[in-house]
C-alpha cells in the first residue's frame, strides 16, 4: 500500500452498524479526509417507534462530518450538487441500501467503489452473508469492487477470504466480515487512487443471486435435512432467530446440533427430551436443540425449559 502526499478526498455511503467500521477506519487514517457522508433518512425504531438516526449518521455527527439523509438519490439535484461540491477523490459505499444513479457513480475524480460483503460473483445482492452461511459455503469473504451501473457487476480490485465453519454463527460471521471489510478498504484504497490497482472483471461462472430474507424464512421448516435447518439456526441466532410452535406458542431456536441417530417418525416429532429437545427433521435424522427462547421469556437451556414444562415424547413442533 503506497499514501500520497496530499489527503484522499472521500465520501461515504453507508446505512447499518456494518458500514461503521469502514468510517471509522477512513476517518482515524491521516491521510484521508473523509468530507462528507451520506446515508438513509432516520426511521422509526424501538418499542416507542420514535425517530433515530442511522449507525452511520451517528458516527458521522459524532465526528463532526457533513451528513445528508436524503429520502432518494434520482433527480435529487440538491443531493448531487452536495456530492459535487464535495471534489471527492473516491466514493465509498458499504451496505448504503439505496441504488446509486449514473450522475453519483461519475461524480469522484478517481472511482465509486463499494465494500460488498462475499466473493464475487457469488452472491450478489441484498444479503450475501445469510446466504453464504445458509448455503453451506466453506468460505466467502469481502470484495473491493468498481461500482457501475448494473447490481454488484463491477470489477474487482481487491478481495480477502475467510472460511466459514461449523461454529460460525450469523452474528460472528457479520462481525468478523465487519472488521475484515475495514482492512481490505484501507489496503486497497490508496492504490486505487494512484491506479496500482486496476479493476478485474468478475468470473463469468459461479454467478448467484443473495436475494433479501424474508419473514417466512425465519420460521422453521421441519421438512428440511437436519443439516439445512441447523444452519438456519446458526445463521439468525441469537437475533432475530428462528421460531417454532408448540402449544400454540413460539419458540426461537436459539443453538442446536445434529446427532448420530435417525428416526422413522414424522418430521417435527420429538423424540428425546433428556439432554435437550430432538426433533425428527425432514430427511429422517435429528437435531438437539440445546438453547432456546420461549415466547416472552430469556434464553435458557433447552433441558432448563424441558423442566419446567409439560413436553413429552411424540409431541409435535409445527
Amino acid at each position: 500500500m503506497s499514501t500520497p502526499s496530499a489527503k484522499l478526498r472521500v465520501v461515504f455511503a453507508g446505512t447499518p452498524y456494518f458500514s461503521v467500521a469502514c468510517l471509522k477506519a477512513l476517518i482515524d487514517h491521516e491521510n484521508i479526509d473523509v468530507v462528507g457522508v451520506v446515508s438513509q433518512p432516520d426511521r422509526k425504531s424501538g418499542r416507542g417507534m420514535k425517530l433515530s438516526p442511522s449507525p452511520v449518521k451517528q458516527a458521522a455527527i459524532e465526528a463532526d462530518i457533513d451528513v445528508i439523509t436524503p429520502e432518494s438519490l434520482r433527480g435529487n439535484e440538491e443531493a448531487l450538487a452536495w456530492l459535487q461540491s464535495k471534489e471527492a477523490d473516491i466514493l465509498v459505499v458499504v451496505a448504503f441500501g439505496m441504488i446509486l444513479p449514473v450522475s453519483w457513480l461519475e461524480a469522484p475524480k478517481v472511482a465509486p467503489i463499494n465494500v460488498h460483503a462475499s466473493l464475487l460473483p457469488r452472491w450478489r445482492g441484498a444479503a450475501p452473508i445469510e446466504r453464504a452461511l445458509l448455503a453451506g459455503d466453506a468460505e466467502t469473504g469481502v470484495g473491493i469492487m468498481q461500482m457501475e451501473a448494473g447490481l454488484d457487476t463491477g470489477g474487482i480490485y481487491f478481495e480477502k477470504r475467510l472460511p466459514i465453519t461449523s461454529a460460525t454463527t450469523g452474528a460472528s460471521l457479520w462481525a468478523e466480515l465487519e472488521g475484515l471489510g475495514a482492512t481490505a478498504l484501507l489496503e486497497a484504497i490508496f492504490d486505487i487512487a494512484s491506479a496500482k490497482l486496476t479493476p478485474m472483471p468478475q468470473a463469468e461462472n459461479g454467478l448467484t443471486y443473495a436475494k433479501k430474507i424474508s419473514n417466512d424464512e425465519r420460521i422453521v421448516d421441519w421438512q428440511m435435512p437436519a443439516e439445512n435447518i441447523e444452519r438456519y439456526v446458526r445463521c439468525f441466532t441469537p437475533k432475530p432467530g428462528v421460531r417454532t410452535s408448540v402449544a400454540g406458542k413460539d419458540l426461537k431456536l436459539i443453538s442446536s446440533e445434529m446427532l448420530a441417530e435417525a428416526s422413522k417418525q414424522e418430521a417435527g416429532t420429538i423424540v428425546g427430551i433428556k439432554a435437550g429437545l430432538d426433533v425428527v427433521c425432514g430427511d429422517g435424522n435429528v437435531l438437539r436443540v440445546t438453547s432456546l427462547q420461549p415466547e416472552g421469556k430469556k434464553i435458557m437451556a433447552a433441558s432448563d425449559y424441558l423442566r419446567g414444562n409439560s413436553l413429552q415424547v411424540g409431541d409435535k413442533l409445527i
